[in-house]
């Protein structure tokens, strides 16, 4: 069976998006310093992103029209397979690239089902409900957690109402500009 991976950036204080619901905090170019080449070696096992209706339209502004000259994981972002969840959209464009496909019933059942196909894993990027829901029915295999050197002070929690769940730490990277990344297996 493959594994869903959740990669997020957070606050230090635990936020993943500021009180007005933008992740701004860690979109400055510094913080993919090292970072970058890191996803681009992991997505070497991923065949397949999930995405959330809000972080499909925030990602849909700018990945389709980026190029590996700016942004180092581009290409490979845009030609991996994407899937959405959300009931109110009704396609999922992805510019010049494959448009992603959409899911628009039971999130819980389609990820439960796409956890037994394919042979790479899965990734799940931003999206904070999906995640959520994932997280309280145990879908999440292993955490991938970036830290921003930034206090927001208040924002949106990444774990609010999860409920526990027990990880285990499984790796540690540090990059220059001060970003640690904690890898976790669920479990």
């Amino acid at each position: 069976m493959r594994k869903l991976i959740y990669q997020v950036w957070i606050s230090l204080d635990g936020y993943a998006a500021d009180a007005n619901h933008s992740t701004k905090f860690f979109e400055d170019p510094k913080y993919s310093e090292g970072s970058d080449q890191e996803l681009l070696d992991h997505m070497d096992n991923i065949d397949t992103i999930l995405l959330g209706a809000n972080t499909y339209k925030m990602f849909v502004e700018f990945w389709p029209k980026a190029t590996t000259d700016t942004e180092l994981i581009a290409d490979r972002l845009n030609s991996t397979a994407k899937i959405v969840f959300s009931k109110s959209l009704k396609e999922a464009p992805w510019g010049k690239w494959p448009a992603a496909r959409i899911i628009s019933n039971d999130a819980l059942a389609a990820v439960k089902k796409l956890k037994s196909q394919g042979e790479k894993d899965m990734v799940l990027w931003g999206s904070l409900s999906l995640a959520r829901s994932l997280m309280k029915e145990n879908l999440i295999d292993e955490y991938h957690v970036r830290i921003v050197p930034v206090v927001l002070g208040k924002g949106i929690s990444l774990f609010e109402n999860a409920g526990e769940t027990k990880l285990k730490l499984t790796d540690t990277i540090r990059y220059p500009p001060g970003i640690v990344l904690l890898k976790y297996k669920a479990g």
